[in-house]
């Protein structure tokens, strides 16, 4: 048996590796291993064979398609997928197991023809494998790669031949490896980015790097030019077409920086690429140069002189169906996407991604952090004891991988910091990373989080800070960690970016407005990366059949952090949430605002005026349109302009008018057609306000109820004698209600036990010292989950019903008193609703005032005025206009993965459900005291339906529908990582009176 402990072997791999060099395009020929290979899957490394004895008989092997990861293709048959955010899935002994170390044996045969003999050498390249895995090529070991998401090539020139040669890898699921790769996602073995087998002609360029900048000031480029290559490979031509650059460097001493006069500078709004090549007496090679140049000045990050607002996300690689194996077409889509959604910046979370990732990244125009292939963060459960951080017994591979990072993507314009990982403490090691980085490339600063003292790292970068920590960083009052003098000084000199922030964990994440305010009000705050992209759900089958989308827990995993991996703004099943959406109109390059005397257009781009969009308004009086016209605009870049009407407001008629002002497309760019909304601002010219609520005309006369046997008629209406339910009104019937609703279906982020608690502390200190109550466990400690009503009395009136209920908490003494006052108005029934909450509420919120009205299921659409289209909150409403709008009522609901409180309209002025048999439904609300109007939600399922259901198609068969009309709501803040919901956006139990006018037509 050949020893297996290599796989504990903290070194970055050994045998025929070669150096790590720039992923690029060209003319020497390859082969591409795509395709399906022979596969044979052992539990147990340590019983898995020799390599001398694999079988040679093609039927004693399975078939596995390459790349892939063995986990999703065998149906279960070679394990199964398993998701930790940051705990090891083995034991953290320093030892890597052997028995329970699945192991997975692959087979290519590869054919060549006669020319591959001619070439000096030939590489194999691997540009993604996990995690560690051995080589052999006909028989002969080559060597052992590590760095799961890494490129490694083994020089094999002495191994290969023509015709038919035997590539075997073997693949442990964990190595060493797995001590620096717990990166918050799936545990996904196997080869799952491509294989190459490339031909290194003689006199081929070994690496090359065209560092392009750029003097903002003379509006001129410098290539500065970087070889790798033997005296064989001279002369070396490097040609710029468009620049009209065509230079020969005879002999490597001849290589020297170009002036390449004017050009068009790169940045992630102007993403300008020029065409090169570098042809040596072996190949030719393509590069495609983004002239820029990118400075810290002060605490400020500067790309081409300006500051830039990084408005950005993180982006793991992931598919539902392939995990994380590539494809460039489902990639451009999520970067159009992202585009389209104003998102300007990307941190590579927590690897460099695939090589053809950047490619687009420099094509359509982003900011790139590129991170570096390291997290370690599980380690922090044993106190980070043996922390590879500050091990030397890991520097070689620490330093292997920030090299292999930054050779590999170094020609990229898009990349504009390297980070040295993600969430691995801080030592000796990363330090010295830091300054590999600064010596090879001084032009991009170094990132990393967790370097929290300034002592090696460009940036200050922080995860989840409160928008109060964020101010006083902004304000340089104060540093929100116990730092020693001068580390205080060292980070206070620093530009402040938040690396992660915003938990976008199903319905939220809420006070992205917030935070954008805060980045716009101070110069040294450059803006931050949501947490994340995308959901990380992956394709299962449940035992019945039904194919669904699972997350950690559903494939029998023995440690797991559950639904923690759903944190997407856009699901796996490629629906966006309303987080996105929300996301898109806080971070949009063009905001209109009321101004003193007219309107004030912001051109919140950092380098581009407005030439390329199209200005229109509109002007709406209650959702009509009125007027609308084009608005001719000229801003510069971080500027604004005011603007005259475009029309004059019209006179005061009792009526609502808003202006929305849109910002399109000009004409078409790479990520979207001409017409394509990127920014959309409403102004209100005469707003609803309490005044403007619909009341009953004094000359009106009230109907006298009337009371028959079990029925009481109030107008149209009909209640129940005994309880007060509204049975039917004007013949639409009503199956339950109206009753008081307090709770809603828990979502992930009122799931979230965090250490910033303001109930606890209030707004000036929320951090506590550990992690509080969730929400919803506060909840139900409150009682909201196991209310139980009590009529009161049903009181018949002469001109009105009062039904008085007592809502009471099993097994304790705090209750809500709730009245609902019900009258007749002709044809109109008038609901007001009162809520009184008792003492005994202490030291809880509420999720939301309001009242459930169940109707049967043939409720067909919904048409409303008020906040729409999408579902809003009130720390989440940004992406809502005013406006009418219509629906489905499936299309109301947003799909969560995990099924939740969702879809929630606020400050409605009517809505009308119409049915199947042509009957209509009006509700018309009135603004409260406070001037606040009620929203409303329209369900197939009720809070408890909801809440108890852990994936979509575990929600029960409805055969009814519920109306939700809510005086006020909770928000949704980021609980579910660590920042809970602002104190301003958080509802504490009071009292509460709105009113609803129903009708029927």
């Amino acid at each position: 048996m050949t020893d297996p402990h290599y796989v504990d072997d903290p070194s970055p791999g050994s045998g025929a590796r070669t150096p790590a060099r720039a992923w690029l395009p060209t003319d020497a020929p390859s082969s591409d291993l795509s395709g399906e290979w022979l596969f044979r899957w052992h539990p147990s490394l340590s019983k898995a064979p020799d390599h001398e004895e694999w079988p040679d008989d093609e039927g004693e092997w399975d078939r596995l398609p390459v790349p892939s990861h063995w986990v999703l293709a065998g149906g279960g048959r070679y394990g199964r997928p398993i998701y930790t955010t940051r705990r090891f899935p083995i034991p953290v002994t320093g030892r890597v197991p052997r028995d329970d170390n699945p192991t997975g044996d692959h087979r290519r045969f590869v054919d060549l023809d006669e020319s591959w003999a001619a070439h000096e050498r030939v590489l194999l390249r691997f540009d993604g494998v996990e995690s560690r895995y051995r080589v052999w090529l006909n028989g002969a070991e080559i060597g052992i790669g590590a760095g799961s998401r890494l490129v490694q090539e083994f020089d094999v020139t002495s191994a290969v031949r023509p015709g038919r040669n035997v590539l075997d890898v073997r693949v442990h699921q964990w190595s060493s490896s797995t001590w620096v790769e717990a990166q918050d996602q799936w545990w996904l073995p196997g080869i799952f980015r491509e294989v190459t087998l490339l031909a290194r002609p003689a006199g081929a360029l070994d690496d090359v790097w065209l560092d392009a900048g750029f003097d903002h000031q003379a509006g001129a480029g410098t290539i500065t030019p970087w070889l790798t290559a033997p005296a064989a490979a001279y002369p070396v031509r490097l040609r710029v077409e468009a620049l009209g650059l065509d230079v020969c460097w005879e002999q490597p001493e001849d290589v020297a920086p170009i002036a390449a006069g004017q050009v068009k500078p790169w940045t992630a709004e102007t993403p300008v690429l020029y065409e090169a090549t570098v042809a040596s007496a072996g190949e030719t090679v393509r590069v495609r140069l983004g002239f820029r140049t990118v400075r810290i000045r002060g605490d400020r990050f500067e790309v081409n002189g300006r500051p830039i607002a990084f408005r950005g996300v993180n982006r793991h690689e992931i598919h539902r169906d392939r995990g994380r194996v590539f494809d460039v077409e489902d990639a451009r889509r999520d970067l159009v996407r992202m585009k389209r959604h104003n998102i300007n910046a990307i941190r590579t979370s927590h690897y460099p991604p695939h090589p053809r990732l950047l490619d687009l990244a420099d094509e359509l125009g982003f900011w790139v952090i590129d991170e570096c292939d390291l997290e370690s963060q599980g380690f922090e459960d044993v106190g980070w004891a043996d922390n590879p951080s500050d091990d030397p017994a890991w520097s070689a591979a620490y330093l292997d991988r920030i090299r292999r990072t930054v050779e590999r993507d170094k020609n990229h314009p898009s990349v504009v910091m390297w980070s040295l990982g993600n969430e691995s403490y801080t030592g000796r090691n990363l330090a010295a990373n830091a300054a590999w980085v600064r010596g090879r490339d001084p032009g991009r600063p170094v990132h990393y989080e967790g370097d929290l003292l300034g002592e090696y790292t460009d940036v200050h970068s922080r995860m989840y800070a409160t928008p109060d920590e964020l101010r006083r960083l902004g304000e340089d009052d104060a540093i929100s960690h116990d730092l020693p003098p001068g580390a205080q000084a060292r980070v206070r000199s620093m530009p402040v970016i938040l690396c992660e922030y915003a938990h976008a964990m199903g319905n939220g994440p809420g006070a992205l407005h917030v935070y954008e305010e805060l980045f716009d009000r101070y110069p040294r705050l450059h803006g931050g990366f949501v947490w994340e992209w995308r959901d990380h759900a992956l394709t299962a089958t449940a035992d019945d059949g039904t194919t669904f989308l699972a997350y950690g827990g559903d494939f029998g995993e023995r440690v797991t952090d559950g639904v923690f991996v759903i944190d997407g703004l856009l699901g796996a099943d490629e629906v966006p949430s309303p987080g996105l959406a929300e996301f898109a109109r806080v971070i949009q390059p063009v905001r209109a605002r009321l101004g003193e005397d007219g309107l004030v257009v912001e051109n919140r781009q950092d380098f581009a005026d407005l030439s390329a969009f199209t200005l229109r308004w509109r002007l709406e009086r209650d959702g009509e349109l009125w007027k609308d016209g084009l608005l001719e605009v000229r801003a510069a870049a971080r500027s604004a302009a005011r603007v005259p009407w475009p029309v004059d407001p019209p006179a005061a008629d009792g009526a609502e008018w808003w202006l929305t002002v849109t910002a399109q497309l000009a004409a078409p760019a790479p990520w979207a057609p001409a017409g394509h909304e990127v920014a959309r601002s409403q102004v209100p010219v005469r707003p609803r306000g309490p005044e403007r609520a619909p009341v009953a005309s004094a000359q009106v006369t009230r109907a006298t109820p009337s009371r028959d046997r079990d029925v009481v008629r109030v107008g149209t209406a009909q209640l129940d004698a005994r309880t007060g339910r509204l049975l039917r009104i004007g013949g639409f019937e009503m199956l339950d209600g109206p009753a008081l609703e307090l709770y809603r279906a828990p979502t992930d982020n009122d799931r979230g036990s965090s250490v910033v608690d303001y109930l606890l502390s209030g707004a000036a200190e929320p951090r506590q010292p550990a992690p509080t109550p969730s929400a919803a466990q506060r909840w139900r400690k409150a009682g909201l989950t196991r209310l139980a009503p009590d009529v009161l009395a049903v009181d018949v009136g002469a001109d009105a019903v009062e039904v008085h209920t007592r809502v009471g908490v099993i097994g304790a003494a705090h209750h809500v008193d709730i009245r609902f006052r019900w009258w007749a108005e002709g044809d109109e029934v008038v609901l007001r609703t009162s809520v009184e909450p008792s003492l005994g509420w202490t030291g809880t919120s509420w999720p939301r005032i309001g009242l459930r009205l169940t109707l049967p299921d043939d409720v067909r659409t919904a048409e409303w005025f008020g906040l729409g289209p999408g579902e809003t909150y009130p720390d989440s409403r940004e992406a809502a206009t005013v406006g009418k709008w219509r629906s489905d009522v499936d299309g109301l609901a947003t799909p969560y993965l995990i099924p939740q409180e969702n879809g929630h309209r606020s400050e409605l002025r009517w809505l009308e459900l119409a049915r199947a048999d042509g009957r209509v439904l009006r509700v018309e609300t009135r603004a409260m005291a406070d001037g606040t109007l009620p929203g409303f939600a329209l369900q197939r399922w009720t809070p408890a339906e909801l809440e108890a259901a852990a994936h979509r198609h575990e929600l029960p068969p409805s055969d009814r529908t519920h109306l939700h009309v809510d005086a006020y709501h909770h928000g949704l803040g980021s609980r579910s990582c660590i920042v809970d919901v602002l104190p301003e956006h958080q509802l504490l139990p009071r009292s509460a009176s709105w009113q609803l006018r129903l009708s029927i037509r």
